[in-house]
This record gives structure tokens, C-alpha cells and sequence, in this order.
């Protein structure tokens, strides 16, 4: 009689990583929305999820952008052209960068769970700020 409620319990702890999802994420030159992109370039995800990030193009990578990052979540970064994946554990808002093209505006935004209001880093490069700032919007209106 024991063991059925264990595997039943089992079961039911082991549901959460079962329904765990994985986003593709595409490293662009050139996308929709315009030069050196991540499409998407924002995603709203639930703890747990996989992005995997995509070298679509040569030259990129993903990596954690700081200041923008989740307390007690830890920084990561793929290698230059090779595919990565990460799962998103800790709630919160995560901002990513291709860190040869941050200055070209290479970010993308994901938001784990609900989040608060976040400040964006001050010490990025315009184009940086300004997509993260309407990816941003895009994530506060449910886009």
C-alpha cells in the first residue's frame, strides 16, 4: 500500500520539470527589426523554462547583461558562434547581450515569472538603451 502513494508522490514532484518549456532564440545580422537582433527579442517565460539561444549568423553569442539581472541569479555567457542553452530558475527580469554588438543595440529581454519594475542600467550604449527600453514596454503591455 506504501508504495503507490510514494509513486504517486513522486510523480507529483516531478510534474513542474515535466511541463518545463524550451523557447528558441535566434542570433540575427539582420531581422525584422532591423540590424544585429535577437528574435525574439523579448520573451515572458515561467521558472524553470530553457531558452536556447541560436547562431543563426557567425559572430554572436548571449550572455547576461550586468545590472540587469536577478538577485541570486548567477551570469552566464556562451561562447562566440556556438549554440547555448540556459534555464531560467530564479524569477525576475534578465537583460542579454551579444557582447561584440552591444554597442549596436544586440539585446534582448526576458522576463521569468512576474516580475517588478526594473531600472535599466545607465552605463549602456545608446542603442543598447533604447531597445531594451521599448522591449521593455512591449513586456509591460503583455506583448
Amino acid at each position: 500500500m506504501l508504495r503507490p502513494v510514494a509513486l504517486l508522490l513522486a510523480s507529483a514532484l516531478l510534474a513542474p520539470a515535466a511541463l518545463a518549456q524550451v523557447y528558441e532564440v535566434k542570433m540575427l545580422n539582420r531581422g525584422e527589426a532591423g540590424a544585429m537582433v535577437y528574435e525574439p527579442d523579448h520573451l515572458r517565460i515561467a521558472p524553470g523554462d530553457t531558452v536556447r539561444f541560436l547562431p543563426t549568423m557567425s559572430g554572436h553569442n548571449a550572455a547576461s547583461l550586468p545590472g540587469l539581472l536577478p538577485e541570486g541569479a548567477e551570469a552566464f555567457k556562451s561562447k562566440l558562434n556556438q549554440p547555448f542553452e540556459h534555464t531560467f530558475a530564479v524569477p525576475g527580469l534578465y537583460g542579454i547581450q551579444c557582447i561584440p554588438h552591444l554597442a549596436m543595440g544586440m539585446v534582448m529581454l526576458i522576463q521569468v515569472g512576474d516580475g517588478a519594475a526594473v531600472q535599466l542600467p545607465g552605463n549602456l550604449p545608446e542603442r543598447a538603451r533604447v531597445r531594451l527600453a521599448s522591449q521593455m514596454g512591449q513586456l509591460e503591455a503583455g506583448q
